[in-house]
């Protein structure tokens, strides 16, 4: 009986031991951490726990981790956040962008690129948004958020020129009633002469409590003036996105005679006009960014406006955009932070895009690979870089969706390794 008593006692000692080894779900280690947010740019360690950031230090023991990541050499940064996506895939082939075929399944291309965070760019306006959020925002892994376009059908193509569909009260009304899915409004591709749309666009982001607008500009001729939309027609914290694009129907911010930033774009930025690439498939040219990035001219934040056209030209992904800014003289620190912690304040969900302990566990361990690359813009331009970032492992919510070369030990959690051989002895595939 006393032997029993003992040997229960020792048992129980080892399982104590086992529950206090692994207190994290995961732990990162050996990484160098950048959160700019936390103003943290140095080797550290990352423990993760029930889907937050437990603890951000030096020297956390492996033992504590149930998977521990080996991030010796790599970047870890907070999960990257992509404000300019389009996201409403659908079925309908002349809708485009909205319930469209040119639209993307995000979790496809979101966590490979490190990206745990996309913002539809109003794909959707008030009346398709319940569908939007049905079909794409409930069902992704991913976190989808949405800027709700000021026309009521959101982008449908030619019916974006539909004027008497822009209506700013209804727009507002829905984006209050989804406050926490709509982050702003959305106006794009209208062609004409004409503030109505912008203004419309600013008033319904006015209405629905202060939520910034992001302008794509369409075109006109004459081109509207962007002094008189950054300094007349915007607010303070709304976004100009497309902001190195070069397309005859709209003016740029660039004077290519004197190959200067225009003084007043300096003034907006002061104002506070937000400068969002938006890449897209024809908006961003490197006559327009290489002589910003000369003067030091660099984006606010970073986005693809990826789409089925725009992943396969010369955009591509979010690391290759990241990338291109990287060979054109942006510092690393400063690509993550446009990638990360500003677009989070741009939309006003600041609890992103960071690695302070207690927020969400969206992290992405990022590796610089050296060898000879070719970066392009859509005019055939192109800068050549001996770098490039690439992703090695995403955690979304705590879990890890992505892992390149098998960097997490074990690769899957216990849990995961049993119910997939539960699957194979029974012949599932998924």
């Amino acid at each position: 009986m006393r032997k029993r008593f003992f040997l229960m006692l020792f048992l129980l000692g080892l399982l104590s031991q086992v529950s206090v080894a692994q207190t994290y779900d995961i732990v990162i280690k050996g990484g160098h951490v950048i959160d700019p947010k936390n103003d943290i740019d140095a080797v550290m360690d990352v423990a993760i726990s029930g889907g937050k950031i437990t603890l951000v230090s030096m020297d956390i023991d492996p033992k504590q981790g149930i998977q521990v990541v080996d991030a010796k050499g790599m970047y870890v940064v907070p999960g990257l956040l992509d404000i300019h996506t389009h996201d409403f895939y659908g079925t309908e082939p002349d809708h485009q962008y909205e319930n469209g075929n040119l639209a993307i399944a995000p979790d496809g291309f979101t966590f490979r690129n490190g990206v745990t965070t996309v913002v539809d760019a109003g794909s959707s306006g008030w009346r398709t948004f319940p569908a939007f959020k049905s079909q794409t925002i409930d069902v992704s892994k991913t976190r989808v958020l949405a800027f709700l376009n000021i026309v009521g059908e959101g982008m449908r193509g030619g019916y974006e020129q539909n004027l008497n569909d822009m209506d700013p009260k209804m727009t507002a009304l829905v984006a209050k009633k989804y406050k926490d899915i709509i982050v702003g409004i959305k106006l794009a591709h209208y062609e004409g002469h004409d503030w109505t749309p912008a203004d419309r666009a600013v008033e319904a982001g006015t209405l629905a409590g202060g939520i910034p607008a992001m302008i794509d500009f369409g075109g006109s001729k004459p081109p509207l003036p962007i002094e008189e939309l950054f300094l007349k027609h915007l607010r303070p914290g709304d976004i100009f996105t497309h902001c190195f694009g070069q397309l005859g129907s709209r003016e740029y911010i660039v004077d290519l005679q004197t190959n200067k930033v225009k003084p007043f774009v300096y003034q907006a930025r002061k104002r506070g006009i937000i400068f969002d690439v938006g890449y897209g498939n024809i908006s961003f040219a490197y006559s327009q960014a290489l002589p910003a990035a000369k003067e030091g001219f660099f984006p606010n934040s970073i986005s693809t406006d990826i789409h089925v056209n725009s992943m396969n030209d010369a955009m591509k992904d979010m690391l290759t955009c990241m990338n291109k800014f990287l060979a054109i003289g942006m510092p690393l620190h400063d690509v993550i932070q446009a990638s990360t912690s500003n677009p989070a304040k741009e939309i006003k969900h600041e609890e992103l895009g960071n690695l302070s302990v207690g927020s969400c566990a969206d992290v992405a361990v990022l590796d610089i690979v050296n060898g000879k690359f070719g970066l392009f813009d859509y005019t055939g331009y192109k800068v050549e870089t001996d770098k490039k970032l690439q992703c090695e492992l995403t955690i979304r919510a705590g879990k890890i969706v992505y892992d390149l070369n098998g960097i997490a030990n074990p690769i899957y959690p216990p849990r995961k390794v049993t119910q997939n051989k539960q699957d194979a002895s029974k012949g599932e595939t998924h």
